[in-house]
């Protein structure tokens, strides 16, 4: 079973609870939102049930919900912020502008964001400037819950990145995944289904392959996508996210200190660049060529498909919640 809401209802209902939380009204808007984008555009594992973590991360003290970020004052292409422990997601939105700036000024901006917590889904920080003719690439890190190639137990995050561009049509072509092969919003989403995961997405805390959802969220390890090479995409993730940042690696995370916390203190590099610089002949065009040319089989689905047209759905006909997230949440 399951109920129809607005954008504007599920945005406003998730920003009560933040409220309620002590986080400001901005603040609170500003995650409200992002969480709401994930949930009409299909991406569950990041959107309305991932709520109860950012609640827990909350009350358990873990994240600062009157975080002041700060933006350094500097001239170069780097936008340096310090998360003063709050939610990544506040810094990226705080900083949009001072990165448009950057990127108008110089072709490129560096978006540098240390001390902080990313929960959700990573498209919803490049789309912005995607959409303005921007291409845009994004890494977070987070604490261990993968384990690398070879390896028995978690030394790395489930270290996700996420690409986006203008796709010379009007819309944005983005992809956002985990290193690992399914990430942990997934992991849980089977969990709450009792289902069977597929073989090969982890370990449990043996370090034995199972397809036990539970065996991995207490205590087990999932599994880098294509062996060795998603071992060594986690790795460059952990060094654009942490090293180039300042920020906390992985294995610093401290989140074990504070009993039901569910996020990272990590980072997050976001890279922003305008075509327009790096290209004598027309990025626009081109990329409308590419797009053509791939479309020259008519069963390609490109990255973001899907999530465009769960998007238009849900603008049409509102986003159906499950009865279950209605009572996590308290929307009834």
């Amino acid at each position: 079973m399951s109920r129809i809401f607005s954008i504007e209802q599920l945005t406003n209902a998730v920003k009560t609870i933040l409220v309620r939380e002590h986080l400001s009204n901005e603040d609170a808007h500003i995650l409200a939102s992002h969480i709401v984008a994930s949930e009409r555009d299909g991406t569950l594992s990041h959107g309305l049930m991932r709520v109860p973590d950012y609640l827990a991360s909350l009350r358990a003290g873990w994240v600062n919900a009157k975080a002041k970020q700060q933006i350094s004052p500097t001239t170069t292409p780097f936008v340096q912020v310090e998360g003063d422990n709050g939610f990544t997601q506040v810094a990226s939105a705080l900083a949009i502008d001072a990165v448009l700036e950057r990127v108008r000024g110089n072709g490129i901006a560096l978006l540098s964001i240390r001390n902080a917590h990313h929960i959700g889904a990573l498209w919803t920080d490049v789309e912005p400037y995607a959409e303005r003719g921007y291409v845009a690439l994004n890494f977070v890190n987070s604490r261990p819950r993968l384990a690398p190639y070879g390896a028995s137990g978690p030394l790395l995050g489930t270290n996700a990145m996420a690409f986006a561009f203008y796709d010379g049509n009007g819309g944005v072509i983005s992809w956002d995944q985990a290193s690992s092969v399914m990430s942990l919003g997934e992991v849980k989403q089977y969990a709450l289904r009792q289902q069977p995961l597929p073989s090969g997405v982890g370990l449990d805390h043996r370090g034995n392959p199972t397809t036990d959802a539970q065996a991995i969220l207490k205590g087990g390890t999932l599994l880098p996508f294509g062996e060795h090479k998603g071992s060594g995409i986690a790795l460059m993730v952990e060094v654009m996210a942490a090293a180039l940042t300042g920020a906390s690696f992985g294995f610093e995370d401290r989140s074990t200190q504070f009993p039901g916390a569910a996020s990272s203190n990590a980072g997050q590099f976001l890279i922003v660049i305008d075509p327009a610089f790096s290209s004598p002949t027309s990025f626009v065009q081109r990329i409308a060529n590419l797009i053509t040319h791939l479309h020259n089989d008519p069963e390609i689905r490109l990255p973001g498909k899907r999530r465009r047209i769960n998007r238009e759905n849900s603008l049409q006909n509102g986003i159906k919640v499950s009865e279950e997230i209605v009572s996590v949440l308290g929307l009834n």
